[in-house]
């Protein structure tokens, strides 16, 4: 049995991935593969194989939409690979899925200007991972710290796309207009744990405004947090603001990771029903 599974599983563990382990646990006639055959998959790569054709395509389309619920879990699936996949095997497969996300939770910021500096001089000491995201390459320093990954790019609203979901966003660019746009783009995502934008109770209100005339409704830019951070910390030197906003920032981390639901496992009837599925 190939065993480098083992390896890249534990390389996504170390960088903080959220993948999902695809393992065919039993299978019946022809397959494409034998029984323990595994492959792991992300949201834009495949590591290994179950065999190709239909039920590997289907398999990984399984995987991604469990990686979209960011919630640990396992999931039993029984593929008659004829009658459901159309493959010529003629025999079925037993497949398990175990969702695993990211440990740590993912913050992108938005903007390399002086709060930015200030804000991942602290967020380079917490369990998190930051995606720091400017067109401006010279505003970045040269050392970050260990969890903070520099992304430069002229289209900074393309890196909320390819975000995972439950993902923490923290917008300060230099334009008010790039704001906008990142705070339209992540709203119409949806599937974020926290939007914070710097700036005053008129930008906000501005800000609404034209979300509204954007056809987004009242529910989605109620989830914009702006102005962003702790009102009891007081100060608008960049280190008084960057203190404010990681406070506010650690409060929600330590709730989204008090809510998280212990995994229950798989359900002892969907077991039954693939170890003897019905004709």
């Amino acid at each position: 049995m190939n065993l480098e599974w083992i390896n890249t599983v534990q390389q996504l563990k170390d960088e903080a991935q959220p993948f999902v382990l695809v393992t065919v646990i039993g299978v019946q006639g022809s397959t494409p593969r034998e029984s323990g055959a595994k492959m792991v998959v992300t949201q834009d790569k495949l590591f290994g194989t179950i065999g190709g054709g239909h039920l590997e395509f289907k398999s990984m389309a399984i995987a991604r939409e469990l990686l979209g619920k960011n919630e640990e879990l396992q999931h039993l699936e029984y593929f008659p690979l004829a009658a459901s996949l159309g493959q010529c095997c003629g025999g079925s497969a037993s497949v398990l899925f175990e969702c695993f996300p990211a440990k740590m939770p993912k913050i992108l910021l938005f903007g390399a200007g002086h709060v930015g500096k200030a804000l991942t001089t602290i967020l380079a000491g917490l369990p998190c991972q930051v995606d720091w995201i400017d067109s401006r390459e010279a505003e970045f320093p040269l050392k970050p710290g260990a969890n903070i990954t520099i992304k430069v790019t002229d289209f900074p609203v393309d890196e909320i796309a390819i975000s995972q979901p439950g993902s923490f966003y923290i917008v300060m660019t230099h334009s008010h207009q790039l704001d906008f746009d990142l705070c339209e783009a992540i709203l119409k995502r949806n599937n974020f744990a926290h939007l914070g934008l710097i700036g005053s109770k008129g930008k906000a209100i501005r800000f609404r405004k034209k979300l509204a005339h954007r056809g987004l409704d009242q529910d989605q830019i109620d989830r914009m947090v702006c102005p962003m951070g702790l009102s009891s910390v007081p100060g608008k030197q960049p280190m008084a603001v960057a203190v404010s906003i990681a406070g506010q920032l650690i409060a929600l981390m330590q709730e989204q990771a008090s809510a998280k639901k212990l995994c229950d496992g798989v359900d002892w009837r969907q077991v039954k029903q693939l170890i003897q599925p019905s004709s």
